[in-house]
């Protein structure tokens, strides 16, 4: 049982028992009942992996563009063969729905690792313009602070491209959902990583978060999680001036233009918004609708919404299990009371558990419509199943209210006239955007504007986040 490597991090290539170190529990969101315990790291643990990570780091630069490829062959490899073990693991610590866990939690943190060894395969580490070369060299050691919302996902998001850089890493996953990365820690080991170039510490942000930031050994912090989060990793990262990418809140627009196709647009828009039990940054959470077309609108997002089966998380027909952890849980409530407060229109779902369901940190999914651009649910990251649906006039005021916001992480557009949704895709500021719910890229760059980040993530952007330019003059 990976519960068993609780206890343990990994460091310099062995599982190390921290007898010291203090214990957070992991608690099963479908149960509400402790499940495990994990040790809770500290700076000195953060020293030590860092230190494995540095030893390793010279070696591991130097090595072939064939030898890393083997190496992440092997990850994706046993990614694929213990696929179900991980989807299982999703299920017991975040409560995410067993079929989506299968589809998409674990398919895609392996298509990751895929889509990057067709990155490494053709990248040009050396380009020569007359008598000046460009060399793209590993930045170092990397510390990878992973959410607990996409946990093998976000792991993969990020090893990958810092492995085929030549890059070592410290890897501090979120401590309210660690036995996926436990589980990833035991694969890297199996597909024979040297030592130190993987390295796993628990812990808390306070603790060992702050710890990697600030470590003057650290060359470059990667995190995902909330825009607080990555403030506070900035801060403690600037005064030894590493590089910091963030992929952090959102509070994403789908725009409905007049011409779309709304009996496709509307139930697939409700579906992506509640995606992951709505625990997605890049959710488009914003329904943005004509106000002529408002009522048919609303029809469509009830009736979808009330179709989704919430329950048991094991069971393959359910569709979303409980929100994550129980902070979350709380969090999700008191916007809901907030939308109800402020006079939102509540077309379905609302406060408390789905009917049948006494324990477990279970949501109904819950729709708004009439929604103000000055409301909470309409400037606040809810993070749950929750949608506002929001009217506009024309097309300008569309973009406008799209454009409302603090973040800029992902946007979707729908129309009939492809000419006119790039047309407005290219005035959303956001750094992806949607055209008509098009299949999951995984070579797409993702990142943010504004308060949603800096840097971008997936296929040749993500890995060049992992690489500093060195230019040779007279070469």
């Amino acid at each position: 049982m990976i519960t068993e490597r609780g206890n343990q991090f990994y460091i310099g290539g062995e599982w190390q028992e921290q007898a010291d170190a203090p214990s957070l529990p992991v608690v099963d969101p479908a149960s509400e009942r402790i499940i495990g315990r994990i040790a809770a790291g500290n700076a000195r643990h953060v020293d030590l992996a860092v230190a494995a990570a540095r030893k390793a780091f010279p070696a591991f630069s130097r090595t072939s563009v064939s030898e890393r490829l083997e190496l992440l062959g092997r990850v994706h490899a046993l990614l694929k063969e213990k696929a179900e073990l991980f989807a299982e693991t999703l299920v017991m610590e975040m409560g995410a729905a067993i079929s989506f866990a299968r589809a998409s939690q674990v398919s895609f943190a392996a298509e990751h690792v895929r889509v990057q060894m067709e990155v490494l395969q053709n990248y040009p580490f050396l380009t020569i313009d007359g008598r000046t070369a460009t060399a793209k060299e590993p930045i170092g050691v990397c510390a990878l602070i992973t959410p607990w919302n996409w946990p093998l996902y976000q792991i993969t998001a990020k090893l990958a491209p810092a492995i085929a850089a030549g890059c070592t890493v410290v890897l501090k996953p979120s401590e309210l959902s660690p036995y996926s990365a436990l589980l990833f820690a035991e694969l890297m080991h199996d597909a024979g990583t040297p030592p130190g170039v993987f390295n796993l510490i628990n812990g808390t942000g306070e603790s060992v978060g702050a710890a990697l930031s600030s470590h003057p050994d650290v060359d470059m912090i990667s995190i995902t999680g909330s825009t607080r989060a990555g403030v506070l990793v900035a801060q403690a990262a600037a005064p030894t001036v590493k590089r910091v990418v963030q992929e952090l809140g959102g509070k994403s627009p789908n725009i409905l233009l007049d011409d779309a196709d709304f009996a496709e647009a509307v139930p697939k828009g409700v579906l992506a918004g509640m995606r992951n039990v709505g625990q997605s940054c890049s959710a488009p959470t914003r329904m943005l609708v004509p106000v002529h077309r408002l009522a048919e609108v609303e029809a469509l997002a009830g009736k979808t919404a009330d179709a989704i089966r919430v329950g048991d998380p094991r069971d393959p027909e359910t569709a979303m299990g409980p929100i994550a952890n129980r902070a979350q849980y709380e969090r999700v409530q008191a916007m809901i009371r907030a939308g109800i407060d402020e006079g939102a229109k509540l077309l379905c779902g609302g406060l408390g558990r789905p009917a049948g369901q006494d324990r477990g940190f279970f949501t109904q999914p819950t729709i708004f419509s009439e929604v103000r651009p000055d409301m909470r649910i309409a400037r606040e990251e809810i993070f749950g199943p929750v949608l506002a649906i929001m009217p506009y006039r024309d097309e300008e005021e569309a973009i406008a209210i799209a454009n409302d916001t603090v973040y800029g992480l992902g946007a979707h557009v729908q129309s009939s006239d492809r000419e006119r949704a790039r047309r407005v895709a290219s005035r959303i500021r956001a750094g992806q955007v949607h055209i008509n719910y098009p299949a999951w890229d995984g070579t797409a760059a993702f990142g943010g504007y504004k308060r949603s980040g800096n840097g971008r993530e997936y296929g040749v952007h993500g890995l060049e986040e992992y690489l500093e330019t060195k230019a040779i003059l007279g070469y």
